[in-house]
């Protein structure tokens, strides 16, 4: 191994991964045996979706994200594509819509508020591929597109026009995965070296014709997938076949990568699947969670990358604002060729957007799989429009503003930390039970905090009003 650490003063110098307990983790989960390299797993904050395997063509599960424990053998799968199921993928804007592509050459999104215990027909069937893609990333506002094809070449693509902009010919390094490291403006890639060692390579996004950065690994056969943090700039190489995790702090500047440490476990991934930011539990200052398919024990396992802190109050410095779930743009607009930085939101709890948008039409409700929940009924209306967002003039002509302030006060009072609380079942064991009274005892200090903030800032408000009083009357 040829990486040389070179230790610097960092606040993420002490991050330490932490494995969920046994109760926590979803056991007998019937993971796929296909020998694709691909991640087989994809989170949202309500539900996690796993690649299995079917006989006579390919399907997935979708698992409720609080569900944990033995899963049902008789669970139902998303099943309707001809061949394997490869990989799946979350809508980052619709929690309850998921993409899923296959050997057979298809893509096919499907829309999971539905009554159909499985789900056989998608919305949407796309079948334009000729040759493997094995990787793709869009860079932060959707105007550039990096993919790894199966010639092991990088290429940037403009993904409205479809030209080519750059294409790396560099022999030295055959690249496998690739992203974007946020507004860096390069790319980090995953693949081997000449003497087929695992290699991660950093390239100017404008000049892919020799790498920034070149650096071995390890000899292991297995393809290295590569996440980045754009809030915390930490990337994340997380290798197939063993139980490692490397995590790295990038920079814009020379050595551009700064090894941090490593999470060892002694149990192999077959896959990993991400939790967005929006889903992260800030109270206990993790930063980041992966979710390992271990195939040996049909186990999905919660790994929490944590920073270690005393406070238990919210790490302002750890948790800048990060991209939400609003789009910032139309398809339409997107294709006009309008760029839009994503909409960011703050982590604390009870914080709005930083920047405002309209708010989506209002559309019909479709049949929810929990109809009581306020938050599906919500979805439901995302999910019904065709047309995408109205504009904000119709939107202010049509719903007061009052309104649409109070439908945001009640989504924010439904969720609890990424949790719906209309959607918990009643607990069925003592250790769901323990579970539950645990939440609720985090939910109450949380309130304690923000009830101390506000009685705080309405002392604030008093001296004030006192000082204008005080003015006012002098003069």
């Amino acid at each position: 191994m040829s990486w040389h650490p070179q230790y610097r003063s960092s606040k993420f110098r002490h991050v330490f991964g932490k494995p969920a307990s046994k109760e926590n983790c979803y056991d007998s989960v019937p993971i796929t045996r296909s020998v694709h390299d691909n991640h087989f797993c994809a989170v949202n904050p309500h539900f996690i979706a796993v690649v299995t395997e079917c006989a006579g063509g390919g399907a997935f599960l979708v698992i409720p994200l609080h569900q944990t424990g033995k899963l049902d053998p008789h669970y139902p799968k998303v099943c309707g594509h001809r061949g394997n199921v490869l990989d799946v993928k979350w809508n980052p804007f619709d929690d309850f819509e998921i993409a899923s592509c296959s050997e057979d050459a298809t893509v096919m999104i499907w829309n999971l508020d539905t009554k159909e215990s499985v789900i056989t027909s998608p919305m949407r069937t796309i079948s334009c591929h000729q040759d493997v893609i094995l990787s793709m990333s869009f860079n932060t506002n959707g105007s550039l597109l990096a993919t790894t094809c199966k010639d092991r070449k990088i290429r940037v693509i403009d993904p409205r026009a479809g030209t080519v902009l750059q294409e790396a010919n560099y022999k030295g390094h055959r690249a496998s995965k690739v992203l974007f490291l946020g507004n860096l403006k390069k790319l980090m890639s995953t693949g081997t070296s000449r003497w087929n060692n695992r290699q991660v390579a950093l390239w100017d996004q404008d000049d892919l014709s020799v790498p920034l950065l070149e650096e071995d690994l390890d000899g292991s056969s297995g393809v290295l997938f590569p996440f980045y943090d754009a809030d915390t700039s930490m990337l994340y190489v997380v290798g197939k076949g063993d139980g490692n995790i490397r995590y790295y702090e990038v920079s814009a500047d020379k050595p551009h990568l700064s090894y941090l440490t490593e999470y060892r476990s002694y149990n192999p991934q077959k896959g990993i699947g991400v939790m967005p930011k929006r889903g992260l539990d800030v109270s206990s200052c993790e930063i980041f969670r992966f979710y390992k398919l271990i195939t040996t024990k049909s186990l999905i396992e919660p790994i929490s990358m944590i920073v270690p802190r005393r406070s238990e109050s919210y790490q302002e410095d750890i948790y800048p604002p990060t991209a939400g779930a609003q789009p910032s743009l139309t398809a339409q607009e997107w294709l006009s060729g309008m760029n839009q930085d994503p909409i960011l939101v703050s982590l604390r709890p009870g914080s709005e957007l930083l920047r405002p948008h309209p708010l989506p039409a209002e559309r019909p409700v479709f049949h929810s799989m929990a109809p009581a929940s306020p938050r599906l009924l919500n979805q439901a209306e995302k999910l019904a429009a065709e047309d995408g967002w109205r504009s904000s003039s119709l939107l202010e002509e049509k719903t007061p503003r009052w309104a649409a302030e109070h439908r945001l006060e009640e989504k924010k009072s439904w969720l609890t930390n990424g949790f719906d609380v209309f959607e918990c079942p009643p607990p069925k064991t003592e250790n769901e039970l323990l579970q539950m009274f645990y939440r609720q005892q985090e939910e109450i200090r949380r309130l304690r905090e923000l009830l101390t903030q506000r009685e705080v800032q309405a002392k604030q408000l008093e001296l004030e009003i006192k000082n204008l009083r005080m003015g006012s009357e002098q003069l």
